[in-house]
This record gives C-alpha cells, sequence and structure tokens, in this order.
C-alpha cells in the first residue's frame, strides 16, 4: 500500500514541487494538500493520512500549533516539519510538539523520499547531524515543562539503557550505536524500546529532546 501523504504548505509552488516528486513514486500518495493548519486539520478528519509533511509558518494556524494539534489526536499521522536553517527554533518546538523529524525546504529529492519512508516506517531519526546542529543551537533556550527532576528521569535506565540514550541522542542510528557498543542491531532496538517505555516517550526524536533537556547530553553532542 502506498503512503499517503499531505502537503502543508502556504506557497503553491512549493506543494507543486514536493508533489511532483512524490508522484513519480510508486510507493507514495498526495492525498491531500492544505495551504495552513486550520486547514490541514480540517482535511484531517475526512482523510486518511500517513504522513504530513508541515510547513511552519503560515496564515491562521502555525505548523507548530498544528502539529500539536495533531499529535494529540488517537491515532496521528506522522508529521515531518519543513523549516529553513534561519527558523531552527520553530523546528525544535515542533520535535516537542510531537513531529517525527524535520527537513530543510532545500532537501534534494533524495533525502526527502527517504526521509518520509523512514518516518512511516516507525525510524523518528531524520538527518541526524542536522538534528544535532539544531538541538545544541537552541536546546538551552526552550525550557521543558516537565516536572520529574533530571536524576529521577535518568535513574529509570539501566546503564547500558544511558548509554544508548546518549548515542540516540547524538544522532547516531541503530547500526552505528551496535557498532560502537559491539552489540546486534536487534539488541539497540530492544534497550531503545525499554528506553521509550520507562521514560514514557513516544519515538527517538523525544529521546533525543529529552537527552539534552535533562543534561545528560550536552551542546556539541557531550555526554553530560
Amino acid at each position: 500500500m502506498a503512503i499517503r501523504v499531505m502537503l502543508v504548505d502556504d506557497q503553491v509552488l512549493l506543494r507543486t514541487g514536493f508533489r511532483m516528486v512524490l508522484a513519480a513514486q510508486p510507493d507514495m500518495d498526495v492525498v491531500a494538500e492544505a495551504g495552513d493548519g486550520a486547514e490541514a486539520i480540517e482535511i484531517l478528519r475526512s482523510t486518511a493520512v500517513d504522513v504530513v509533511l508541515m510547513d511552519v509558518r503560515m496564515p491562521r494556524l502555525d505548523g507548530v500549533e498544528a502539529t500539536r494539534r495533531i499529535c494529540a489526536q488517537t491515532d496521528p499521522p506522522k508529521v515531518l516539519i519543513l523549516t529553513t536553517f534561519d527558523l531552527d527554533e520553530y523546528a525544535f518546538s515542533g520535535l516537542k510538539a510531537g513531529a517525527g523529524g524535520f527537513l530543510l525546504k532545500d532537501v534534494p529529492p533524495g533525502e526527502l523520499l527517504s526521509a518520509i519512508r523512514a518516518v512511516h516506517s516507525g525510524d523518528a531519526v531524520v538527518a541526524p547531524s542536522t538534528t544535532r546542529r539544531l538541538l545544541d543551537r537552541f536546546s538551552s533556550m526552550l525550557p521543558s515543562g516537565r516536572k520529574e527532576p533530571q536524576h529521577q528521569q535518568v535513574e529509570k535506565l539501566t546503564g547500558r539503557e544511558r548509554e544508548v540514550m546518549m548515542l540516540v541522542a547524538q544522532g547516531l542510528s541503530n547500526g552505528e550505536i551496535a557498532g560502537r557498543l559491539v552489540l546486534s542491531e536487534a539488541t539497540v532496538k530492544t534497550h531503545v524500546g525499554r528506553i521509550l517505555t520507562k521514560l514514557g516517550l513516544r519515538d527517538r526524536v523525544q529521546v533525543v529532546v529529552l537527552a539534552y533537556e535533562t543534561g545528560l547530553v550536552r551542546a556539541g553532542g557531550q555526554a553530560g
């Protein structure tokens, strides 16, 4: 079954360009488009969507708030935030709102397609090197809002799980973590699943955000 994609952007030309790229793929289908967050939410009430490509700055309802409302729904679609380098703080807010990752608006077509497939398959980490730069720059500017002290969050993890969490936060894939810790990818995947469960997190992006918020990983990707 093809991945059902919604394009949300107030720039018609940009939506047209993305639609042309996606339409050429046998495993993707653009099922809806919207010019702002409010229209996107309305369309989602009657249209089944797997992945939403969400712009940030739009009239009526911006992409961050739209993402927050969408992700609060039951069984929501995955959301990929569209951003530019000068709007990175909005992308971080989008991740905190529940987005599965983010893309730069000038992303090469191949990377766009890979990101959509990755997020659809459950891998929430998109462009980890860019994620690191984004979090390094803005994590200190955005308060957590979490009530549990840092040590109570981290103490839920075993030593190995803490190691895995730090490497996830540094943008490493399961395969890279497996190589670093001399483990199988299946074992790493199990550890990541346990981390999500113990900390009440939804996906790997939330692991990254929490690691920075709690100081487990500091700016520059270094362990705290």
